[in-house]
């Protein structure tokens, strides 16, 4: 083992988001800092998630563009999919997007351990080098002032028997070049389960979605969520609610045959679990340096990421917050003021917008009805429910909804819903307004792009009874 101890004033453990953002500040800021990390640069998001999987969702895409275009006089068809060229254009972009994180992270002098790092003691971390060549050390200990855990989280599949035949969110990005299935069943109800579902759906693969309870997306506004089950049905998603597996078999053929608990069995050529992610602890030696966890094994941590020892502290996916990557960039850098500005003011997880990538997509920011509700607010609903003018030639049966949420005590709107093409895009806009504070008087005040779906916003002038 290398006793040549280096001294570094920050170590982060991963390079997701967090991690990344979190050691290219502090280095540009003239902190010496070191990152571990083992598999790739970038994190979940860039190499197994956001990103890849928009990029799906656009190529899912097109096959009902070309059935639009028939109601506006445009003939076509598609010919084929080409499931090879789609994986490897992807993963040609990724690598890409890998060597520029590099280059930000070495640009400001940050030094790269290609390795699995553990906590040693309050200070120290050892690394478990991947890139020691024959006769090299294996391992390597250097020292910090503060240790950064932002390892992030990774899917797991319950345990049924013959879940070693299903796959992941993680497997799915890069299946061989004869494994994309005509007929798969997604397996969950959350915002990755219902967005492969409809990237299945649309590159033409017979889909089933499994839910174990009724409704998808649980924690999302009701109406959104009956609204979006509904649309995927429309487009040709099988959804089986309050469905659970009870077994999963390999057939000689390679087809897999799955045993539900209902005593019904469904044949098809790939199962993909998204139901759920756990934090990425194991190995980082956590319980002997007595860091607390809370009862989900996420790492506690008090409202500036410090966790029960002082020098270490944790951001992102492994603290449980909302698995978002805009998240951990943001605990990045409120870790940074933090640690090194005197920023005394705790991170504010209100208001976080988000979108889900289905089709129509979701764009959602601030509370839904349940829990203004739960929170004693009386509230007026605005909502629109319409065919877009899109569709009103194309023939196609999509619609749009739209909802917004006012406290009648002071007339601030408190949340704006969104089904409906591009509304990760539009909600981007009205979550600057909501957390500037604006009122549904400001919204009235405010005049309209024509002929847009997004004007609906500032056209609501009858709260729903």
């Amino acid at each position: 083992m290398n006793t040549e101890l280096q001294h570094f004033d920050l170590v982060v453990i991963g390079a997701g988001s967090g991690g990344v953002r979190s050691a290219r500040m502090a280095a540009s800021q003239g902190k010496k800092v070191a990152i571990i990390e083992n598999r790739y640069l970038g994190g979940t998001c860039v190499n197994v998630g956001c990103v890849p999987k928009k990029m799906f969702v656009y190529a899912s895409e097109y096959r009902e563009k070309m059935e639009e275009a028939k109601g506006f006089g445009i003939e076509g068809q598609i010919n084929s999919f080409h499931w090879p060229t789609l994986r490897n254009n992807k993963t040609n972009e990724i690598t890409r997007l890998n060597g520029i994180y590099a280059n930000l992270l070495t640009g400001p002098s940050a030094t790269i351990f290609n390795g699995t790092g553990s906590l040693v003691d309050k200070n120290t971390v050892r690394i478990q080098l991947s890139d020691a060549g024959e006769g090299e050390e294996s391992t390597q200990d250097i020292t910090a002032e503060s240790i950064l855990i932002a390892t992030g989280s990774w899917p797991f599949k319950p345990e049924v028997p013959g879940a070693e035949h299903a796959i992941t969110s993680n497997e799915v990005f890069s299946l061989d070049d004869d494994d994309f299935p005509k007929r798969a069943l997604v397996v969950g109800a959350g915002y990755i389960a219902v967005e492969f579902a409809g990237i299945f759906n649309g590159l033409g693969t017979e889909t089933t979605l499994a839910c174990r309870k009724g409704l998808v997306l649980r924690g999302f506004d009701e109406d959104i969520r009956v609204f979006v089950q509904d649309q995927m049905k429309d487009k040709g998603v099988k959804i089986r609610p309050e469905t659970e597996i009870e077994r999963i078999e390999k057939q000689a053929d390679g087809s897999l045959l799955v045993f539900y608990t209902n005593n019904e069995q469904q044949e098809v050529d790939l199962v993909m679990y998204a139901t759920g992610r756990r934090p990425m602890t194991d190995g980082l030696n956590l319980e002997a340096l007595g860091i607390d966890l809370n009862s989900n094994t996420t790492i506690k941590v008090n409202d500036f990421f410090q966790t029960s020892v002082p020098s270490v502290y944790a951001l992102g996916d492994v603290i449980g917050t909302p698995q978002l990557t805009p998240v951990a960039l943001a605990q990045g850098m409120k870790f940074l003021a933090h640690m090194y500005h005197g920023d005394t003011v705790p991170m504010n997880y209100d208001n976080i917008p988000t979108a889900v990538f289905c089709q129509p997509n979701i764009g959602t920011v601030g509370p839904t009805e349940d829990e203004c509700t739960a929170k004693g607010i009386d509230f007026d609903v605005y909502e629109s429910n319409f065919k877009p003018l899109k569709h009103t030639i194309s023939g196609m049966g999509e619609r749009t909804l739209m909802k917004m949420i006012v406290n009648k005590a002071d007339n601030k709107v408190l949340a704006v819903h969104m089904v409906g093409h591009d509304a990760g895009e539009t909600i981007q806009g009205f979550a600057v307004a909501i957390t500037a504070g604006a009122t549904k008087a400001d919204f009235d005040a405010t005049i309209g792009i024509h002929p847009t779906s997004a004007e609906e916003f500032v056209t609501m002038r009858s709260p729903r009874f």
